[in-house]
């Protein structure tokens, strides 16, 4: 079993780093608005962000590689700490998009150094259970740090100020007190045809999930203002959600442990466009009904991506790991760029609920392409595929297209 004690520095940076990150994301909305930027540029602004993640998909693995973990993360941090100073300094919405790209590069970056850090340190026994410990860290931080918007607000210097203070005190744990510190990763070729060859299902949902995921983080914030939701409602709004990710993320993965995994991402993404049809149909001001309905599409939404990235990685041989992980983050960042620009966009020509006609829209599409990749059969155990076969006995048409698909996953054995 891994011992926690010798991660527990790298799992406070962690933390500190994650809250000031999540509570970045909802002041940039609030302070874009306060400042009169058109929502159109807000979402630009998240666009920005996750095109800067897209370039450290391929570039931060070769900064670890040359300068290692420690470094990259001092230097990223570092990055991200002057660049939120910055955004308070200079506030124009186009150099803000400047900016963003820059922040989206250092925590992708960051994300890389901590993730490969605990998957190097962590036992093959139980890493589900350190990552599982990690994210659950991220949705607190991020969850409790919502709530400085309401106590400093967001018209001032004060929370640039305290957000940029977070990434700073980042790096004290992890440069005094940690010791565990992994051997540079081996060089590797990103190549995307192969990520996609290892599972379309978990590619496509990928750039669902990045699509529907960075529009309720980004523009989320937007729909909960012109719903009527003050500062202080506002926070408790995108706590919700994130809660919501929290309290399902454990049972939905041993869920799909058990199951098709396939038939899992089914089940959360259904649940995600019933909620955000939910969302679509509550009142101007009824906060109550506002916090269940993100409760519920946090809950059904956020897991996605993990179920998706465990599916994939289910399929892969064992040195596509670091592969998968950055093709599957380049994936997920090419929907976040198009999510905020679209959403907001959309809310901007027809009201605030239409927000969530967008994101139910993404999701509905990609059950109908998970409904095409479960019916194709393919990489289905032999015996889940007798059972399938035979329970679609019952209608001749469909036992014929059954046949067909059987013959083709016998030629092709790739998912």
């Amino acid at each position: 079993m891994t011992p926690l004690r010798p991660l527990a520095p790298l799992l406070l940076t962690a933390g500190i780093l994650l809250a000031g990150n999540g509570v970045q994301g909802t002041m940039i909305a609030l302070r874009g608005s306060i400042a009169g930027f058109d929502p159109w540029l807000i979402g630009l602004m998240g666009t920005s962000y996750f095109g800067g993640f897209i370039v450290a998909c391929v570039y931060a693995p070769r900064l670890v590689e040359a300068v290692g973990h420690i470094r990259t993360f001092a230097a990223l941090a570092a990055i991200a700490s002057a660049g939120t100073l910055a955004l308070v300094l200079i506030v124009d919405a186009w150099a803000w998009i400047v900016l963003r790209f820059a922040m989206g590069f250092c925590f992708s970056g960051l994300f890389t150094v901590m993730e490969s850090w605990l998957n190097a340190s962590a036992e093959k026994t139980d890493r589900a259970r350190v990552l599982s410990i990690y994210r659950l860290i991220d949705l607190g931080a991020v969850t409790g740090a919502q709530y400085l918007i309401p106590a400093f607000g967001a018209g001032g210097f004060e929370l640039f100020a305290i957000v940029a203070m977070f990434f700073a005190l980042s790096l004290v744990p992890v440069a005094v007190a940690d010791r565990t510190l992994p051997a540079p990763p081996e060089a590797f070729r990103f190549d995307l045809r192969t990520v996609w060859r290892i599972s379309p299902l978990a590619s496509i949902g990928c750039v669902t999930i990045g699509m529907t995921n960075s529009s309720f983080r980004l523009i989320g914030p937007l729909y909960a203002q012109d719903m009527g939701l003050d500062v202080a409602q506002i926070a408790t709004f995108m706590g919700a959600g994130i809660v919501g990710g929290a309290a399902l993320q454990m049972p939905l993965g041993i869920f799909s442990d058990k199951l098709d995994r396939r038939w899992t991402l089914l089940a959360a993404t259904t649940g995600a466009v019933l909620a955000g049809i939910y969302l679509t149909t509550a009142q101007v001001g009824a906060a109550w009904q506002l916090y269940l309905g993100i409760f519920l599409f946090g809950a059904f939404a956020l897991p996605l991506y993990s179920l998706s990235a465990a599916h994939a990685n289910d399929l892969a041989a064992p040195g596509q790991y670091v592969l998968l992980a950055a093709g599957l983050t380049f994936f997920f960042a090419i929907g976040a760029m198009a999510g905020p620009l679209f959403s907001s966009w959309v809310m901007e020509q027809y009201g605030a609920a239409s927000l969530f006609v967008f994101t139910s829209i993404v999701h509905g599409s990609f059950v109908v392409v998970a409904l095409w990749r479960i019916a194709a059969g393919q990489r289905i155990p032999r015996t889940a595929r007798t059972r399938f076969v035979a329970l679609l006995r019952t209608s001749p048409a469909i036992f014929r297209l059954a046949e067909r698909t059987e013959k083709r996953h016998t030629r092709t054995p790739r998912s």
